[in-house]
């Protein structure tokens, strides 16, 4: 059909947990990603994008609204964005353009005004309240026996999960194919979940890796390696390494991963199809990021929720009219400037609507000075921590405050995997002075680490308590609703 040049169209497809270094475009020596690389090479790959949070609920409300976390104190995954502070999608609203979701949310509840004129197969917190025994710390409540986060069932199958996604890509499918003979311009965000654990993913992408000698694991404890006792603290609250069952479910979860990534790619390469197969590419811009990433293995660790490359990391892909093609971008950038480049690719005034926001619009990175010494903070303060964890990236440095604990700093030019923590080097110590300068414009890292606890505190003393709260939310993946595709 007939190129509709003149709209101005969006697609955002967020996935979860993706580590951007599971990419081929990202230089990974085996993995299979050629969807996401095509789409790449269509528009622009930021290579050092951030997460405001690395875990779901805290990071969503960021991208959301475009605020940082202790902003809009939403700190952990019990405590989902329920449309307030206003959202992008509440801006595309109130200027009359359609904006619509599919798939995974992680807010509180289908009901909540969040900014959606409709939401398909949302996937919200349990109960409206989610994750709570995870709002309990300092002390911290260890997980303990029971459901293992990573899945009873680790290798080659499916999962309410796989099962999921096919049904939300299938949606989105149907959903552009419609929107193809609408004259009305849209904002449609695509929710995926892989490659999130259960570490179960589908025997074709399973096979891909079957043969695959899955490196060692950095910085292992059992190599001798010596976690941070923040990082240690979180290690024995969810204990993912000590609990495979043999050598080959501990391979069969890093070939799971690799294999859920290109489960996902595949199922962005469909809707990205799609775009092609209706005209609507032409007009539409389309964004591919996650949440946060996954350590996979690394430090002996699983899952998010530390401050290290590997989980504060994320993809960052934008295509689309206005972008030079197959260009790379190694400005820092932040999931809080998607709520600027949002509205900015969807035609609105950005800037109006920013209301002290810290973000940018990604197309407009050239107009910021000394674009590349701009600084990132991301910050922790969830299950497992008994304090909040900063970080902040500026140039070729990267430093973790930790409330009550020794810092960490990391020369990202000559050390990029964070091998050698430099924060007890004399040399380094303006460098330290510095970060912590750059952290405390942003915030008083000691008073958000009591306003959460004082916000948990309180949930939790609403609930019932520490023994009611011990007992509610998931100890693994949040289930998705039930789902089944059109024949």
């Amino acid at each position: 059909m007939e190129k509709q040049v003149s709209r101005k169209n969006v697609v955002v497809i967020m996935s979860d947990e993706h580590n951007p270094m599971y990419l081929g475009r990202a230089g990974h020596p085996f993995i299979k990603t050629p969807h996401l690389d095509a789409l790449a090479r269509r528009g622009a790959s930021f290579t050092d994008a951030y997460t405001p949070s690395p875990i779901c609920v805290p990071a969503r409300a960021a991208f959301a609204t475009g605020m940082r976390v202790h902003q809009t104190r939403h700190w952990d995954n019990a405590s989902p964005y329920t449309g307030t502070p206003e959202s992008w999608g509440h801006v595309l609203q109130r200027n009359a353009v359609r904006v619509e979701s599919i798939g995974k949310l992680h807010y509180r509840n289908a009901t909540d005004p969040v900014g959606f004129d409709r939401e398909h197969l949302p996937m919200h917190v349990v109960g409206g309240h989610g994750m709570v025994w995870g709002s309990i710390r300092d002390p911290i409540l260890p997980i303990g026996e029971g459901k293992r986060m990573l899945g009873e069932n680790i290798g080659p199958g499916e999962s309410p999960y796989t099962e999921y996604d096919r049904a939300v890509t299938h949606t989105a499918v149907e959903w552009l194919r419609d929107a193809a003979h609408d004259d009305r311009p849209f904002v449609l965000y695509v929710g995926l979940v892989a490659p999130h654990f259960p570490l179960t993913a589908p025997q074709e992408f399973f096979d891909l890796y079957k043969d695959v000698n899955v490196p060692e694991a950095k910085l292992h404890p059992n190599a001798g390696a010596v976690r941070h006792p923040w990082v240690e603290t979180y290690a024995q609250c969810i204990p993912n390494e000590e609990r495979f069952r043999s050598a080959q479910e501990r391979r069969n979860a890093f070939l799971a991963y690799y294999a859920l990534c290109s489960f996902l790619d595949d199922n962005v390469g469909k809707i990205v199809s799609t775009l092609d197969q209706t005209g609507l590419f032409d007009s539409t811009h389309v964004v591919y990021t996650s949440d946060h990433g996954d350590n996979v293995g690394a430090r002996g660790l699983w899952g998010k929720s530390t401050l290290y490359q590997e989980t504060v990391k994320v993809p960052m892909i934008v295509a689309g009219p206005r972008l030079p093609i197959g260009v790379t971008c190694d400005t820092p950038v932040d999931l809080i400037d998607m709520y600027p480049t949002i509205l900015d690719v969807a035609g609105l005034r950005w800037k109006d609507e920013m209301a002290g926001r810290p973000g940018w619009s990604v197309l407009r990175l050239d107009e910021l000075p000394n674009a590349q010494q701009r600084v990132i903070v991301s910050e922790y303060h969830a299950t497992g921590s008994n304090t909040a964890g900063f970080m902040v990236r500026k140039g070729r440095w990267k430093y973790h405050y930790y409330v009550r604990f020794a810092p960490e700093l990391f020369d990202l030019e000559t050390d990029p995997g964070e091998l050698r923590d430099l924060s007890a080097i004399p040399q380094y110590l303006p460098v330290l002075a510095d970060m912590e300068r750059e952290l405390r414009r942003v915030c008083d890292p000691e008073a958000v680490d009591a306003q959460a606890k004082q916000d948990q505190t309180a949930f939790i003393d609403s609930l019932g308590g520490r023994d009611a709260a011990a007992q509610m939310g998931e100890r693994g993946a949040t289930p998705p609703p039930k789902t089944k595709i059109a024949a």
